[in-house]
């Protein structure tokens, strides 16, 4: 295809995050003498969610740049999220083995709900779709029972007079030896009318059914829904001068072109707190920070996860909701019901509970006036002064601070002995300490000390929160990032291409055969290569991460350890293992030997650095702070009101140093800074608030 002379797949990006709420885009323009206006265009659109490419396309057309201009577009899609989250699937068969079709429903001896037997749970695909077949393997790959060709025939077939539109092929001890998966893949394909056909082995290559089964149900279910949006998001492109691949995001992080993503549709679930989490990274390495806690706080949960050494946390053990793991490996995010619209309310033993209940869109928040009467904690940080109700996005018809103070006594304060305004304050405190602990989890948790970090605050609602959190965690700076709430689409435009490999070996390290390691590692490596060598958009270089699942001998959970190389001996395995569980649990157990479970390789195409100091407008800041103040108002913190400053965060200078308590306004979040902690402003526009340094 002929490009546009002087456009090329680095020229003009363009990144794209659908929200539950909004599409966000941004648009990076680096040609030299460009005639477009500034480098950098934001733009802001209701997602569309009959269609969400209607929404995307509305976004493109905002920013006044001709899609035929545009060399790439990197998009993050919440379809298949909200497929698997909403059960909006695709109707789906499954053959398996004779005898083991209840795997996917028995699944771990868990149960819904901690306390009782409560609960429910729907598998992927229902009993009378999970047909049998005579066949089995053993454990290390050995034919028991030869594959009955004719079975699988008349299972295809039945299936098919059962409506079913995707099929998964799910066989016992098929990552040992998938011969028999790929056999009958080969017979269902001559009567399948379509290619939704996900054998267990080729997206999971390891031990456990149970995973293995509810992955490639999810991968088969979720395939026609992305692939018919990918086709209508393509035509709708094409439509508007846009001829060319795009990316899309996946769970990893990484991108995966579009005319290849639905091939593997499972690995674009959790795509959007992917892109963020990528952003983050991005972000904090170019200000010097490696490790970080990311905290995306948005209109109804929390999204927090770990960052060290500049590199996100990936796990393949992601569970979606209650028997729903996908695992295929994910950026490692864990999400509370704590968002802005989460509300708050008086439980019958007069304790004061925070979410998960949310407001949503509609009603929403009191202070929003689309009918909402729940208090909320947006609603308690404008009753706390935190937030200005004159500057509230989407208002239908404003509602007085009076009048929320009012509902806030009448709710909370009347059960609790409060005022409004201190049952408000109890609000943040409430919700404070459930989203510290969720960053507990993936820093305590995981055997990390969260002083050791910098905590990285975007979204809608993160950066009014950041600081308290950061100070209940004795966590010593935070940063936040020049656009918050398009984090999630800046994420989209630096994120590198991205394969991930697993393979089994399950084997006691004492008795491992080191050359079967270095021919997997080095096999995942070339595939992955291979993979990235298909892409229409060609990385700088390429990095290969190795990494082996291990636990000791006997145990159930596994530790992640990073591999120096393909090539690694006996003893080196055993001692890094050590060091992992050491440096998780603080427990030496030199008596038991490890085991190696899996082998694990990620292959990542790195592309150009995008120069974040395009993000900023220089023509808008002033030379001073105080020619940014907007105003002073009485704010709330720890009991009492503050006379506060309250700044235009894009008129600030570039070198401002700002002492607490301040509050720095802009279009997308408002950014809370405590008493007793200092703000600085650094050359790409980030603030970063030093917590108690102003005491």
């Amino acid at each position: 295809m002929n490009e546009k002379k002087g456009i090329n797949s680095g020229s003009v990006v363009v990144g794209i995050d659908v929200g539950g709420t909004f599409t966000d885009l941004i648009l990076i323009d680096s040609r030299e003498g460009s005639d477009t206006g500034a480098r950098v265009r934001v733009a802001k659109t209701p997602t569309t969610v009959e269609n969400q490419a209607f929404g995307v396309v509305n976004a493109i057309r905002e920013t006044g740049v001709p899609a035929s201009e545009i060399g790439l577009i990197v998009h993050g899609t919440t379809t298949t999220t909200n497929a698997v989250l909403e059960r909006q699937l695709a109707r789906t068969g499954m053959i398996t083995t004779a005898g083991f079709r209840d795997i996917i429903e028995l699944g771990r001896r868990t149960r819904p709900q901690a306390y009782g037997m409560t609960g429910t749970f729907t598998p992927v695909v229902p009993r009378n779709l999970r047909l049998e077949v005579d066949e089995r393997m053993d454990a290390a790959g050995n034919v028991l029972t030869p594959l009955d060709e004719d079975g699988v025939r008349a299972a295809v077939k039945a299936l098919l007079d059962q409506g079913c539109v995707s099929l998964v092929i799910h066989f016992l001890h098929a990552y040992a030896n998938p011969t028999h998966e790929k056999r009958a893949a080969e017979i269902a394909a001559e009567l399948w009318p379509n290619n939704y056909i996900t054998t267990g082995h080729a997206l999971l290559s390891e031990a456990r059914e149970f995973e293995r089964g509810v992955t490639a149900a999810v991968n088969a279910s979720v395939q026609p829904i992305l692939e018919r949006y990918i086709a209508r998001l393509s035509n709708e492109l094409q439509g508007l001068g846009y001829a060319r691949d795009f990316l899309v995001m996946n769970g990893n992080g990484g991108m995966i072109s579009a005319a290849h993503v639905a091939r593997e549709a499972a690995k674009t679930v959790m795509s959007g707190p992917a892109s963020g989490v990528m952003a983050a990274a991005f972000t904090a390495r170019r200000a010097g920070l490696d490790n970080l806690i990311t905290y995306d706080m948005g209109g109804t949960s929390t999204d927090v996860a770990l960052v060290r050494g500049a590199r996100p946390a990936v796990s393949n053990e992601i569970e979606v909701e209650y028997a729903m793991p996908i695992h295929v490996p994910m950026v490692d995010v864990h999400t509370v019901g704590a968002g802005g619209g989460s509300i708050a309310r008086v439980n019958d033993a007069g304790l004061l509970e925070v979410g998960p209940q949310s407001a949503g869109a509609k009603p929403g928040p009191i202070c929003y006036g689309r009918g909402g009467t729940e208090p909320t904690i947006s609603d308690a940080n404008l009753l706390l002064g935190r937030l200005n109700s004159k500057k509230l996005l989407s208002v239908d018809n404003p509602v007085s601070v009076s009048e929320v103070e009012a509902i806030f006594a009448k709710r909370l304060g009347s059960r609790l002995g409060l005022s409004g305004v201190e049952a408000a304050g109890a609000v943040l405190q409430i919700a404070n300490i459930k989203m510290a602990g969720a960053i507990r989890m993936v820093s305590l948790g995981k055997g990390h000390d969260p002083r050791d970090f910098a905590l990285f605050a975007f979204g809608g609602a993160g950066p009014l929160h950041a600081a308290a959190l950061a100070r209940e965690l004795g966590i010593p700076r935070v940063m936040v990032p020049a656009r918050p709430g398009i984090t999630n689409a800046l994420g989209c435009v630096v994120a590198d291409l991205r394969h991930d490999f697993v393979r089994t070996v399950n084997r006691p390290v004492a008795s491992l055969d080191v050359a079967l390691v270095k021919s997997v590692l080095e096999e995942q490596r070339a595939e992955g290569e291979a993979l990235i060598a298909e892409e229409t958009v060609q990385p700088e270089r390429i990095e290969c991460v190795h990494t082996a699942d291990m636990q000791f001998v006997g145990q159930t959970h596994l530790i992640n350890v990073p591999l120096p190389g393909p090539e690694v001996d006996r003893d080196t395995l055993q001692t890094l293992f050590e060091e992992a569980y050491f440096a998780r649990f603080k427990v030496r157990l030199p008596e038991i030997r490890a085991n190696l479970v899996n082998l694990n390789t990620s292959v990542i195409g790195v592309r150009a650095d995008i120069d974040l100091a395009s993000l900023i407008d220089p023509a808008g800041r002033v030379a001073t702070l105080a020619e940014a103040l907007n105003e002073k108002r009485q704010v709330w913190f720890a009991g009492d009101w503050h006379d506060t400053p309250v700044y235009a965060r894009e008129r600030l200078p570039l070198d401002a140093e700002i002492e607490g308590p301040a509050i720095l306004e802009q279009l997308d979040t408002t950014t809370v800074i405590e008493p007793g902690d200092r703000a600085a402003s650094d050359a790409d526009g980030n603030i970063i608030i030093t917590v108690g340094a102003g005491r």
